[in-house]
């Protein structure tokens, strides 16, 4: 039996994550008809489909999305969502309303209530909607649930998480740096990681907040079999001088009960295994990402107490 080949339509094709979506739809034998992004830079899809049209207006692209539909022999079948945060709903929404399926970049809304009201519209239309959750696919985070449930049952474990990504003066004048759009920086650089956390260590119990300013966000969660202290940050100064002296402007960690957990590699392909994932009838939807929607809305809209209870070690070198 032949393989179907789907069409996929893509929003954001000038965005940092864009490539990773052309590939995954390249490597499973499918094909990119057209994109969408309000800047122009967006020669990467030579690299992929360079017979794919091209739109720089939203209106555009819903009208031409619109005319495949009703012409039916080129429909568009997935929407790949790589827009910003703030536009994901709405984006969603258009790929619906084309009678297309959504898969969409994290975090898939800002707000939980969006998630009720995408839930409807699934049910109205028929047509499903996917987050990009793709750390529940790496090897050794499978591997560490596995171990966490087949471990003691009434173990709680006590986890660190440091996670330092340094960007420049630039990510602050982008609608990164502008909370109403991006939902702040817990949610930029660390809903993906809270997500993971949930995948592994169960439900979320209680959200705290120790720090929050525009560089460095910290605090701390209660999941069913975890205790974690979290720090967040893109102030490159708060990198170990070992990976400061390196030159290297990254540094994630995670420590299980003063153990580092290795998950550095395999990170390569995750996306091309979400489509895969998705494509053969599986994918991860609205309720599965809904946990991590719903804790970072919590530490966006917190109170921060400061040092005091169980903080991160790290807040020590925050002013």
């Amino acid at each position: 039996m032949e393989k179907k080949v789907y069409n996929f339509a893509l929003i954001g094709a000038g965005g940092y994550i864009a490539p990773r979506h052309m590939k995954a739809i390249k490597d499973t034998g499918n094909r990119l008809i057209v994109a969408l992004d309000p800047n122009d830079s967006v020669g990467i899809i030579d690299s992929f489909f360079p017979e794919a049209d091209f739109f720089l207006q939203p209106e555009r692209f819903d009208r031409h999305l619109d005319k495949l539909r009703r012409q039916g022999e080129n429909k568009v079948d997935f929407v790949s969502i790589c827009s910003p945060n703030f536009l994901h709903d709405s984006h969603i929404r258009l790929a619906l309303r084309n009678q297309a399926n959504a898969i969409c970049e994290k975090p898939i809304v800002l707000n939980p209530w969006n998630i009720d009201a995408l839930e409807d519209i699934e049910k109205e239309t028929g047509f499903r909607i996917y987050n990009i959750l793709q750390l529940r696919l790496h090897p050794q985070i499978i591997a560490l649930k596995e171990k966490i449930q087949n471990g003691p049952a009434d173990k709680i474990y006590d986890l660190d998480l440091t996670y330092i990504t340094s960007r420049g003066k630039w990510y602050h004048y982008s609608w990164k740096g502008d909370v109403e759009k991006s939902g702040g920086l817990a949610t930029n650089i660390g809903v993906h990681f809270f997500d993971m956390l949930g995948f592994v260590f169960g439900k979320i119990r209680l959200v705290a907040v120790h720090h929050s300013s525009p560089t460095v966000v910290a605090g701390f969660l209660q999941y069913d079999k975890a205790r974690v202290r979290w720090f967040l940050s893109i102030d490159p100064k708060y990198l170990p001088e070992e990976i400061a002296a390196k030159g290297q402007r990254t540094y994630r960690s995670i420590l299980i009960d003063s153990k580092e957990f290795e998950f550095s590699e395999g990170f390569t392909d995750l996306h091309t295994r979400i489509y895969e994932d998705i494509l053969a009838g599986g994918g991860y939807g609205l309720e599965d990402a809904r946990q991590s929607v719903e804790i970072v809305y919590q530490i966006r809209n917190a109170k921060p107490f400061g040092r005091m209870g169980d903080f991160h070690p790290y807040l020590l070198k925050v002013d």
